[in-house]
């Protein structure tokens, strides 16, 4: 019996060697027939998973997100590299498409990525593919650039300042806000210190230039009602101080003197009064919008200008900058 089990031992090992011989000899002869075009697809075929695969990290988990503009300086500079959180109010479901679980609504003081609503689409199947591509390459490649080769805002990125039943107003730069149901305005810097929010929203217009930037308005005033010569000197002396000034102007506040102009000429004419009175209001936020601004105020083109922003097309938060280096960390 001893014997029998030996010979069984023996040839068991036998085959398998074998049987392990044939399986190496065909895996070299594989090998060997292998092709320029056989590792061409198999090189195409991981490269087109790895490109799925960061589109989907991209469009439903985080995006990679390259700041274009100094609006936010000095929380955030141009070129700086930031992680978005595509989670933060809801999931998009394409880019620019409806959103699921979007039950989170942002919050005062959140730094958040939206749609801009000024953008001009070059078509629906440019817009997809453009966010594809800039998406797939970690921001690195954007074919969204104008005539001049600069990169088109699709995206803008500010500060969530107020939200549903507030209303914010601006006078010289400074900004006041009133609460859901209050009628009293508090100046925003105060508003911040007390409840503790980012002191980082600033403004860059140093005070004394206000003076000319409203006689400039004013002067544009008497223009638009063909009274440009009838203007008064001590306005014209104003302007003078600044005509030849080459900083940063407040065209907010431009407006709101211009109408105040036009208004103030011709207290008849009901668009003029409208215009002005929006000054004068302030900008209301409907319930389900929020106003976004910029952190740096006098260079940045956000909703004093093209409103509120619905909340479904704020598509995540900023959480963290991851480049340069120097300045890792987290944006708040």
């Amino acid at each position: 019996m001893a014997n029998y089990f030996t010979w069984i031992q023996q040839f068991t090992e036998t085959r398998l060697t074998r049987r392990l011989q044939r399986i190496a000899r065909e895996k070299a002869q594989r090998a060997q027939k292998r092709t320029f075009k056989g590792e061409l697809f198999s090189w195409l075929d991981a490269i087109v998973f790895a490109v799925i695969f960061v589109l989907l990290i991209n469009q439903y988990i985080f995006q990679l997100y390259m700041i274009p503009s100094p609006s936010m300086v000095e929380t955030l500079l141009i070129k700086d590299r930031v992680f978005v959180s595509k989670t933060s109010y809801g999931i998009e479901t394409y880019p620019g498409g409806p959103k699921v679980f979007d039950s989170k609504a942002p919050l005062r003081d959140e730094i958040i990525v939206f749609y801009n609503p000024e953008y001009i689409s070059k078509g629906p199947v440019f817009d997809v593919l453009s966010q594809i591509i800039y998406m797939a390459t970690f921001s690195l490649v954007n074919i969204d650039v104008d005539e001049e080769g600069n990169m088109r805002e699709r995206l803008y990125v500010k500060r969530a300042a107020a939200l549903g039943g507030e209303t914010i107003r601006f006078n010289d730069g400074s900004a006041s806000i009133s609460g859901a149901g209050q009628s009293l305005f508090t100046d925003e810097s105060e508003f911040r210190e007390t409840h503790g929010y980012s002191t980082a929203p600033h403004q860059s217009i140093e005070p004394s230039l206000y003076s000319g930037i409203n006689a400039y308005g004013t002067l544009l005033g008497y223009q638009d009602a063909g009274l440009g010569s009838s203007a008064p000197q001590h306005v014209v002396q104003s302007y003078q101080k600044v005509s030849n000034y080459q900083g940063l102007v407040d065209y907010y506040q431009v407006d709101h003197a211009r109408t105040r102009m036009v208004h103030q000429i011709d207290p008849s004419d009901m668009a003029a009064r409208a215009a002005y009175a929006r000054y004068e209001r302030g900008i209301y936020v409907p319930h389900g919008y929020v106003l976004p601004l910029g952190d740096n105020r006098d260079n940045s083109q956000d909703g004093r200008y093209f409103g509120p922003v619905l909340q479904d097309s704020i598509i995540g938060r900023v959480v963290f900058r991851f480049w340069p280096l120097s300045r890792m960390g987290g944006v708040s």
